[in-house]
């Protein structure tokens, strides 16, 4: 018979080579997987040049699955790659549900860096100074990133549909730009504005000249509105700011057209004429002393601090010059020559 013979086991040397060879083997082959995903992170998504794109990700969607719908929109190479890196590092679990913007040349790991920071889309929506209450509702509604709650509301019913005190919802809001996210409604933003109006109207009451005639924050206000309807002259409010307060001191009817204006709604056609001075209507000041019951317009900063701070003066009267500014008098005969120059020519 023939005898084969028996293999030998490697020697301690040997078997140490071996165990080298397939280290260096695993190594390098841990090398080139790490360098490979760490390029493949750090590669921009597919994307066109000077483009972006908006993504979703939504309340309560796995890591996975929305990484799997990026690919499905072409966004993104190995998804399950992408998730599991993220699951790896522990960070699958601690993105922020929301809107995304991903642009040319955001990378991976850009992107999940922006999840993680809930850095999400976010919009803008301007409420403007002499607008009413009922011009800013309808402005919100005409904005498709907003959710819409409020249709159907009106000043007197306003307040109460956003969660407020009751009352009228006139002049409340403060006019000023507004950020929000997809999602936020309307209302939130109005809730917003009304804070806002409450702590700058408190914070110019606390600093008010301690002369102004008005019992409270909210005449001071009312005041505030008429201003900002009156002029859009910063130099202007001040002034108009001291005949109003002057009339008020001295009994005099306020007589602003804006107040009329306000008083009249949709009946308004954009004419003034002597049958409207003498309709009585709240907020006809021609045919009442005093205030009106509330605000007609949402005052801005100026028109609220002009309020709070009159000028000195002695100023009784005041009529637009046509353009844009005001010319002021202390006499009806000086008013009456300043209204044939500028209103009769």
């Amino acid at each position: 018979r023939v005898n084969f013979p028996r293999p030998s086991l490697p020697t301690g040397h040997c078997l140490v080579k071996a165990v080298a060879a397939m280290v260096a083997v695993f190594a390098l082959a841990a090398g080139v997987g790490y360098w490979y995903v760490d390029r493949w992170n750090n590669t921009p998504v597919d994307l066109a040049p000077d483009t972006t794109r908006i993504v979703v990700l939504s309340p309560g969607e796995s890591f996975s699955r929305f990484a799997s719908r990026l690919a499905d929109e072409g966004l993104l190479r190995h998804p399950a790659l992408w998730a599991r890196l993220a699951q790896i590092r522990g960070l699958a679990k601690q993105v922020k549900a929301g809107e995304y913007q991903v642009a040319a040349g955001d990378t991976p790991e850009v992107l999940l860096n922006r999840l993680l920071a809930g850095d999400v889309v976010t919009y803008q929506v301007s409420l403007i100074e002499g607008w009413t209450a009922m011009q800013a509702v309808a402005e919100l509604a005409r904005d498709n990133n907003l959710a819409h709650e409020l249709d159907g509301v009106t000043t007197q019913t306003l307040l109460g549909a956003l969660g407020l005190p009751g009352g009228h919802g006139e002049g409340l809001f403060y006019p000023d730009t507004y950020r929000f996210v997809r999602g936020d409604s309307d209302a939130d933003i109005l809730r917003r504005a009304h804070a806002m109006m409450q702590t700058q109207l408190q914070s110019f009451w606390q600093q008010r000249d301690p002369g102004i005639p008005y019992a409270t924050p909210y005449q001071a206000l009312i005041v505030a509105s008429l201003i900002e309807k009156e002029t859009g002259q910063d130099a202007d409010r001040v002034h108009i700011s001291q005949v109003f307060r002057r009339r008020l001191e001295l009994g005099m009817r306020l007589q602003t057209d804006p107040s009329v204006i306000y008083g009249l709604g949709q009946r308004f056609d954009g004419n003034l004429t002597r049958p409207h001075l003498r309709e009585d209507t709240p907020y006809n000041t021609y045919v009442h002393r005093g205030l009106p019951p509330t605000p007609i317009a949402l005052p801005g900063e100026k028109s609220i601090r002009a309020a709070m701070h009159p000028a000195d003066g002695d100023f009784l009267y005041f009529v637009a010059r046509g353009d844009g500014s005001s010319q002021f008098s202390r006499t009806l005969d000086e008013h009456l020559a300043a209204v044939r120059k500028y209103q009769l020519r």
